[in-house]
């Protein structure tokens, strides 16, 4: 018999279990058994969608019903062209390439289930080549046991053989209702992984459930025994339900719980209050904000400025859409905390970006953000800036006011954890685009703090995060959203520019930005890449150092070769500039000064704009090779423009095929300026797996049927429920079934990917 800890090895062989090792990670029986069915197969239905992906790996049952062998174009023998019935709205094209010896079985009328690999081969056609093959017996027929032989070939035909008794082949399984089909690669194919989950399920002892028998009853769950049996071999439709609500629950609690326990030690921690002053620098500055704050930074303001008053130290997200006053929030934050006689750190992920706050906090408080200085006011504080490209005279310069308490603000890079940097007393931290920056990053700046306390914690993005993504991902993070954009934001109006089809298109793109810039306005030009030795990894360059075109694709177009050519030809008659990540520091603020004092009319660039540059003259953005990149990276880029008096043309150039995923993707961004609209689809498209770290931890360990998206009334049960316990029993002591199951369902890797959330 066999437990969940047993190791596959041990149980199924290591012939077995290393391509499950290699495939998926998986070492454990609980591995293999929470490794999902992706969908079941039905007689005569297909077993995938109705247009799969290219490349995906499907099965399908159906009937042959028709069969044609054709003479290959290019070598000896023939192939065999057959048309599968699934029950679809049109047959299902395979083709084998050793027709002559597959023809005698694969005939016209026989019932088969078929494996492959998707090929794409017309834009309304796809095929399977090749695929792995059962001839499956008529169900009419009684003794299928008594076959004496297995009618298929590859990795179906060794299933069936493995089913093989003493009377002869057992293909019963292929008779049942429903047949799961898994998550597969090349090397491990579905069918290997159901032969192993039979093997298994076989051997197993019964499992300790680890939720108490009144929460089961409460919700309606059934057992995890009969959870994950039935999960890989229902009997019926309501099987599969039933067992995918109890796993779902189990996915969301695990992820709750783990978030619980942060959330109870964050709380645990004591920090100094900070309580709001009426005769403060927070007020002086109030009385001299030239515009007036939307309700909704005055209701943020007001929940943060509560956080700071109390005696454990505050944990809260503030996220916004681009340009709706985040900066201004969180400048009367450290305000608050400047009166109560602390400091602050701001942590941004590059220079250009720590430079921008510098430049920009200096400005919003005038004298009141020189201390030291002559003119300043009598209340005022000091802002510093440190990165790691600083001279050693400024660096220098920098830490004494920070370690001495002269600087109240200290903005600056990752420069800011390291050893050297000390605080005289430092009470919250600021992290701008949080999903940049890791928990050790985090934990590092906040154990700068004086001995006994903890800073308060305020992380800012400008990506909006759906509800349900922020509880799950976010839980141990109050969440304060701004979605209303101050007065004086202008509109910006998004179109698509289809290069290959109408590429006079892109000539009026250049003419756009010179009528820009004739009216007094100025531009981006955004690139997916620098350029010059950089790898591209599609193309590659000429002599003449010009992009080429290789077999395995286009390339795309570099910041460096788009800088020429537009200086030297339709743009030569204007000031061009050049901004990228490998500049050096001092070469990137002084092109960075020059755009935004109007000396650079247009700016060709890569990401490094991505975020907190604000330049209220700059009215159009053409970004090049826009299929290259994410959903919310385009909001990201559109919303540098807009921010002054006149209307924002953002304009996105591609090479898309008009009816590919990757049109229809750029055509939604530019439908809509909604950044929560396009997150939710940017998450759909990217697939949730890949939101709690799947493809960056470098595993296949994910959530499995849990949706962020779809899931509130599951991720909002299963977040009461684990605040309740872990307040009750703080490390989950008195409930080792839950805390092992929140440690095995929630995997280190993962753990550490929702800590830099």
């Amino acid at each position: 018999m066999a437990t969940l800890s047993d190791r596959l090895d041990h149980l199924l062989g290591v012939k077995a279990a290393e391509p499950l090792v290699d495939a998926f990670d998986m070492h454990t029986v609980e591995d293999l058994l929470r490794h999902y069915p992706l969908r079941y197969a039905t007689q005569g239905q297909p077993l995938t969608q109705e247009q799969p992906d290219e490349g995906a790996h499907i099965t399908v049952i159906g009937r042959v019903t028709k069969t044609e062998l054709r003479p290959m174009k290019n070598r000896r023998g023939r192939l065999l062209k057959v048309a599968l019935d699934t029950g679809s709205v049109a047959p299902i094209d395979i083709t084998f390439f050793n027709g002559d010896k597959v023809s005698y079985l694969v005939r016209e009328g026989v019932r088969a289930m078929m494996s492959g690999t998707v090929h794409w081969w017309r834009p309304d056609r796809w095929n399977l080549s090749h695929p792995d093959y059962l001839i499956l017996p008529e169900k009419e027929e009684d003794s299928i046991e008594n076959l004496t032989s297995v009618r298929g070939g590859g990795a179906l035909r060794g299933l069936a053989q493995s089913a093989k008794g003493k009377g002869g082949v057992d293909v019963s399984f292929f008779e049942r209702e429903y047949i799961p089909v898994y998550p597969a690669t090349a090397k491990v194919q579905s069918w290997d992984l159901l032969a192993c989950v039979r093997q298994v399920l076989d051997q197993l002892d019964p499992i300790d459930d680890p939720l108490p028998g009144d929460l089961r009853e409460d919700r309606g769950l059934m057992k995890i025994s009969d959870a994950l049996r039935l999960i890989h071999l229902p009997e019926r439709k309501s099987d599969i339900e039933q067992a995918r609500e109890r796993l779902r629950f189990d996915e969301a609690l695990a992820l709750q719980l783990v978030l619980a326990e942060r959330r109870h030690d964050a709380e645990a921690r004591a920090a100094r209050p900070c309580p709001p002053r009426s005769d403060g620098i927070a007020a002086a500055f109030d009385t001299r904000l030239p515009f007036e704050l939307t309700e909704g930074q005055q209701k943020v303001i007001a929940e943060i400025s509560d956080d700071l008053a109390r005696t454990h130290p505050m944990h809260r997200l503030l996220q916004g859409e681009v340009g709706s006053g985040k900066t201004i929030v969180a400048l009367h934050a450290m305000l608050q905390v400047v009166d109560a006689g602390q400091q602050c750190a701001l942590l941004a992920p590059t220079e250009v970006l720590a430079a921008q706050h510098y430049r920009s906090l200096r400005t919003m408080l005038g004298d009141l953000g020189t201390a030291g200085e002559l003119g300043a006011a009598d209340n005022a504080t000091k802002v510093v800036l440190v990165t790691g490209s600083m001279s050693a005279s400024a660096k220098k310069a920098a830490l004494l006011d920070a370690v001495t308490g002269e600087a109240g603000i200290v903005i600056g890079t990752h420069a800011l954890i390291q050893d050297a940097v000390e605080f005289f007393d430092l009470g919250m931290v600021i992290v701008d685009e949080q999903h940049r920056f890791g928990v050790e990053q985090r934990d590092a700046l906040r154990a700068k703090a004086k001995a006994g306390a903890s800073p308060h914690l305020l992380v800012m993005t400008a990506t909006p995060i759906p509800r349900t993504i922020a509880m799950t991902t976010l839980g141990d993070l109050e969440t304060s959203t701004l979605t209303q954009l101050p007065r004086g934001r202008s509109p910006i109006v998004s179109k698509v520019v289809p290069r290959k089809q109408h590429p006079n298109w892109v000539d009026r793109a250049w003419e756009r930005i010179l009528e820009e810039v004739g009216a007094g306005r100025q531009a981006y030009v955004v690139c997916s890449r620098i350029g010059d030795d950089e790898e591209n990894g599609k193309g590659k360059k000429s002599g003449k150092g010009k992009a080429t075109e290789e077999k395995e694709g286009p390339t795309t177009a570099a910041a460096l070769e788009v800088f020429d050519m537009l200086r030297t030809g339709p743009l030569a008659s204007v000031r061009v500039g050049l901004l990228h990540g490998r500049l050096p520091t001092d070469e990137k603020d002084q092109v960075m000064r020059a755009f935004n004092d109007g000396d650079i009319d247009v700016l060709v660039c890569t990401t490094v704009v991505e975020v907190g540059v604000d330049v209220p003259n700059a009215t159009v953005m053409v970004i090049v090779d826009a299929d290259r990149f994410g959903v919310s990276q385009l909001h990201q880029l559109r919303g540098r423009i807009g921010r002054g008096k006149h209307p924002g043309l953002c304009l996105l150039i591609t090479d898309a095929g008009p009816t590919g995923t990757a049109m229809a993707r750029l055509d939604a961004v530019a439908a809509t300026t909604d950044g929560f609209e396009l997150a939710v689809l940017d998450l759909r498209q990217r697939r949730e797996g890949d939101v709690l770290g799947a493809a960056q931890s470098g595993t296949a360990r994910s959530l499995r049927l849990l949706s962020l998206l779809d899931d509130l009334e599951v991720i909002t049960a299963a977040q009461d429920l684990a605040r309740q316990l872990v307040e009750s029993d703080p490390g989950l002591h008195h409930h080792p079934g839950l805390a092992t199951m929140m440690h095995a369902a929630v995997d280190a890797e993962r753990l550490e990917y929702l800590a830099k959330s």
